[in-house]
């Protein structure tokens, strides 16, 4: 029997990305799902770079992937690839939703990525949201850099299917680049569903985890 985790009936969500399509390349399944579960949850979308018509894409991409939820917005436009020479400014963002938003669940790239950006978010956010259970995605690029993850969603084919349908319509600027297609996103999620015996999956690091036993 494998350990299961529920996120059905979240209330509050908080996203990070680094960039625009960085949260849903990551975890696009897990939010078509979780806003399945949870009824009236409100999320806060993050992002710290970006020009307008890639917050545009964002938000459309937001909308889709979390039907019905509640959505607010603090994005950035920070340098792409300069995130840690803004590291004040960087921090001082992540403080101002922490400061404002209780999340049930925090998610933000994780710690281990090649990317600066991505890490310099990974550091940060635990700095920021001390209390809230948080999990940090996996971005496949270039560099290599897919880890040991830790903790697995499985995804039913519908989902991962759809996960990859809504990314095509929601960032038509990305599509010629030579790695935007239907082999990375599903491969990776077929992948990470074989570790966890599952057809698709999509995988995750845990920086922290607090046990509880109630009687």
């Amino acid at each position: 029997m494998r350990p299961v985790l529920t996120l059905g009936g979240l209330r509050s969500l908080v996203v990070i990305g680094a960039h625009p399509d960085d949260i849903e390349i990551a975890a696009g399944g897990l939010l078509l799902s979780v806003a399945a579960a949870s009824p009236g949850l409100r999320v806060r979308y993050v992002l710290l770079s970006g020009s307008p018509e890639r917050h545009a894409e964002a938000r459309a991409a937001a909308a889709a992937f979390l039907p019905g939820a509640d959505l607010s917005f603090a994005l950035h436009s920070l340098p792409d690839g300069r995130l840690p020479a803004h590291w004040e400014t960087v921090k001082q963002s992540l403080h101002a939703v922490a400061d404002t938003v209780q999340p049930d669940l925090v998610l933000c790239p994780w710690v281990g990525d090649a990317h600066q950006d991505h890490r310099l978010l990974g550091e940060l956010v635990p700095t920021a949201f001390r209390s809230a259970f948080a999990l940090q995605y996996e971005i496949p690029k270039w560099d290599g850099d897919l880890g040991r993850p830790t903790v697995y969603l499985p995804l039913v084919d519908e989902v991962a299917r759809r996960k990859v349908e809504l990314l095509h319509a929601s960032f038509p600027s990305q599509k010629s680049r030579d790695w935007w297609d239907d082999e990375v996103f599903l491969g990776l999620a077929r992948l990470r569903g074989m570790e966890c015996r599952s057809r698709y999956a999509e995988a995750f690091h845990c920086p922290k985890l607090v046990l509880s036993i109630t009687r």
